[in-house]
């Protein structure tokens, strides 16, 4: 089988937008939030509901495209994405603002959806690794140009060309789409009726679940009672889990769970997006606050990571292909481990080198972890259910994400607070000493827990090979 380019351009289109979108608006906040007259709670609700959309749709709309063929919500998902970006570009308030990024992240979990799907089916069945490759350097593209593209057309134009600025991609992406319509898109010969109340189940489970890790976001719509938000989310998860083991045909076939490459590539891609989502928390506050550079200066050392991400990424995909994902990913999951112990080391007064080389170990876990081990997630599974895992790939990333900010919050209050004697404090990095020994204490638990992946990494087998069919 040849390589379908054009079909893989449009592949890789969608996961750049993807991540560009992230980035540059992250770094336009306090402009937007000026602009707009909002507070910290109100402008933090247009990244809050953009996720929430993404984890809570990714799975749905994966599975609606293994069902009824992905190419109608690919392109859906660009049109979306570019309807959206004009409407945040024009935004005269932020609840116009909110309610346009969740439109956004409804745009963006379609797009996450079939991605990688899209790039197995352009390249030849033995070349998974290479396509996983190429999408993480998409992916990671947008990522890196995101902040300095975002923080040039705040400067030159206005903070509106941030959102502007995606309107041509997503253009792109719908005529990309919609030159490959006539390429053969693989469908099941029969199509099962769509679980739509498992689907409203797992959104629901999702937003719960969202709510419970996002504190500020739950105080925020007067639901800030923990223990209330994790009596539903409990009640939630049985509901769903009970539906679905009985239903004919779930949108999330639990039976896949036990096909061992792809329990072990969840369990593993969720500690290590939690740990690396910790590490992002934290590490601006001690670079600005701590050792006292310039967010500019902080931004540059942030680039470490991606830049060997994209530069090693192709290379591990085409040695994925050759020997399977074990020992990559295992690389990659001790590469993390190697930034945390670096994490640890941190002192009040290190050189910025020290961090930088955290940044730059992370870089290189991420190049190591994510073409493998979204290879063997994918590849573990039946092809009638690549759309489901790639969905349940966007989903860990957003729930690792969450997982880590509030994992990282809570264990830096806590260690504060031994640290200092002072049952009430809130974390100060003006106090440098307790707070850095809070920030090492905190990677320590994270190094535990990669070494968890680590195990999961081992185990899930040499190479991926699914099965033709799982039993519900």
């Amino acid at each position: 089988m040849a390589v379908d380019r054009l079909l893989l351009v449009n592949a890789m289109v969608g996961q750049f937008i993807t991540g560009f979108a992230t980035r540059s608006f992250i770094v336009g906040i306090p402009t937007i939030a000026s602009a707009l007259h909002a507070d910290i709670v109100g402008i933090s609700w247009a990244i809050v509901a953009y996720q929430l959309a993404g984890i809570s749709l990714s799975v749905v709309f994966g599975r609606l495209g293994d069902l009824h063929g992905r190419r109608l919500i690919y392109g859906a998902g660009f049109g979306i994405m570019a309807a959206s970006a004009l409407a945040c570009g024009l935004a005269t308030s932020v609840t116009w603002l909110v309610l346009f990024r969740l439109v956004a992240g409804v745009g963006a979990a379609m797009l996450a959806s079939a991605t990688r799907v899209l790039a197995l089916e352009a390249m030849p069945d033995d070349a998974a690794g290479k396509a996983h490759g190429l999408m993480t350097v998409a992916f990671h593209g947008g990522v890196l140009l995101g902040p300095p593209l975002g923080g040039l057309v705040i400067d030159l134009v206005s903070w509106r060309w941030v959102f502007l600025l995606l309107v041509p991609i997503g253009v792109l992406g719908v005529v990309l789409t919609a030159l490959t319509a006539g390429r053969t898109e693989p469908t099941p010969s029969t199509r099962p009726a769509v679980d739509y109340v498992g689907a409203a189940l797992l959104i629901v489970l999702t937003i719960v679940l969202t709510l419970l890790l996002e504190q500020r976001s739950a105080s925020a719509i007067g639901a800030g009672r923990s223990g209330v938000i994790a009596s539903v989310f409990a009640v939630a998860l049985v509901g769903f889990v009970v539906h679905e083991r009985r239903t004919r045909h779930p949108v999330v076939n639990l039976a896949l769970f036990r096909i061992r490459m792809f329990a072990f590539s969840v369990l593993s891609l969720l500690i290590i997006t939690t740990a690396t989502s910790v590490m992002a928390l934290l590490l601006p506050f001690y670079l600005q606050d701590v050792l006292h550079h310039s967010p500019a200066f902080t931004g540059v050392v942030f680039l470490f990571a991606p830049v060997f991400t994209i530069g090693l990424a192709p290379l591990v995909g085409r040695l994925a292909d050759r020997i399977g994902p074990r020992i990559p990913t295992s690389i990659g999951v001790l590469m993390n481990t190697g930034a945390l112990l670096v994490g640890m080391q941190l002192g009040p007064e290190s050189h910025w080198l020290l961090p930088a080389t955290l940044m730059a170990l992370a870089g290189l876990g991420q190049g190591f972890f994510n073409p493998s081990n979204q290879m063997a997630l994918i590849g573990a599974v039946p092809r009638g259910y690549r759309g489901f895992a790639a969905g349940m790939v966007q989903m860990v990333f957003g729930l690792g994400g969450l997982l880590g900010t509030a994992l990282g919050s809570a264990l830096l209050t806590t260690m504060f607070r031994y640290a200092t004697g002072l049952q009430d404090a809130t974390p100060d990095p003006r106090h440098a000493g307790p707070f850095v020994l809070a920030m090492n204490g905190t990677f320590a638990v994270c190094l535990g827990l990669t070494v968890i992946a680590l195990a999961a990494s081992l185990l899930r087998g040499p190479r991926t090979a699914a099965s033709e069919s799982p039993s519900s």
